[in-house]
């Protein structure tokens, strides 16, 4: 079990092996989401810009009325 101590100010570091497990880098954000039992998840921030670029589309461009289009006729199956 990996251990790190809490300063006069409340402040503690992250251990490598966890921040490692996080995939957080300095000036990255954690959550703190607390459980049953006292205990308490550490869950990173990430930014929606990080998902840019991830989904490809290779189709001809479209309008926004061919989106809205294609929603309505998708909602009416």
């Amino acid at each position: 079990m990996i251990q790190s101590a809490i300063t006069s100010k409340g402040q503690t570091t992250l251990p490598k092996p966890v921040r490692e497990a996080l995939g957080v880098k300095p000036g990255d954000r954690v959550r703190y989401a607390i459980l049953e039992n006292n205990e308490v998840r550490i869950i990173p921030v990430r930014s929606i810009s990080r998902l840019f670029g991830s989904l490809k589309y290779h189709g001809k461009p479209v309008s926004l009325e061919e989106m809205q289009q294609a929603i309505i006729e998708g909602a009416n199956r």
